[in-house]
């Protein structure tokens, strides 16, 4: 029986601009099983970035609750759920978001730090993930001396140092040309295999929204499609 990881419920998020509501999100349900790659799809102005921004605690919702991992994350106070996503959430941003003045190694080992590794330890992990993701040879190396695709497999190691259950990935290959997108979701999507961790893909792009297992399609803040593929 498959375990939910996340569960969306009667979610919705207005806004208020000058005398205007503008509904972002209207009602959506939805349930990701853990292990799953789901991608939240659409275009410019669907709402799949509000969306995301409820998913990963970064706003609260007007209406309805957000659950992962069994804990409803819309109760939670700010402190609260800055410590919720150190620990069991990690993120994938399309500008990479790396500290230009520290090393690979450091920018992977930082979220360890906030877990209270010694340093060895959370070196050792960073060192271990770095090699995983091909850059074994650039542990030292600053993000300006790295090309877009080893920052973003920098960012890679970075979101899985904690082991979260859930990786939010927003266009995380947005900067990136075809060959190094392939390479770069191969590899998010072999570790979360490994260890059964849930992905949840927000893009444009169809291409990009190809490599989840499942797809949902907003279209002015509902979800207007649920396809599911049987096998990646």
């Amino acid at each position: 029986m498959q375990e939910t990881m996340i569960k969306i419920s009667d979610v919705r998020k207005v806004y208020k601009i000058g005398n205007e509501k503008v509904v972002a999100l209207d009602r959506i349900n939805a349930e990701i099983q853990k292990g799953e790659i789901c991608c939240i799809f659409g275009t410019s102005g669907s709402g799949k970035s509000t969306l995301l921004n409820q998913l990963a605690g970064m706003e609260k919702p007007t209406q309805g609750k957000v659950i992962i991992n069994k804990v409803d994350i819309t109760k939670l106070q700010e402190n609260q759920m800055a410590a919720f996503r150190q620990k069991h959430i990690g993120f994938i941003f399309q500008a990479y978001n790396l500290l230009p003045y520290m090393t690979a190694l450091e920018n992977t080992a930082l979220p360890l730090m906030f877990q209270g590794y010694g340093r060895k330890d959370r070196e050792a992990r960073a060192a271990s993930l770095l090699e995983k993701v091909g850059l074994g040879k650039r542990l030292h190396h600053y993000p300006s001396q790295m090309s877009g695709g080893q920052q973003q497999r920098v960012g890679i190691a970075r979101a899985f140092a904690v082991s979260p259950e859930v990786i939010f990935a927003d266009e995380p290959t947005g900067n990136l040309d075809t060959k190094t997108t392939s390479q770069i979701m191969e590899m998010v999507l072999e570790i979360a295999g490994k260890n059964n961790q849930t992905i949840v893909l927000v893009t444009h792009d169809p291409e990009m929204a190809s490599y989840a297992d499942r797809i949902l399609t907003l279209i002015d803040g509902n979800i207007v499609k649920d396809e599911r593929k049987e096998s990646r």
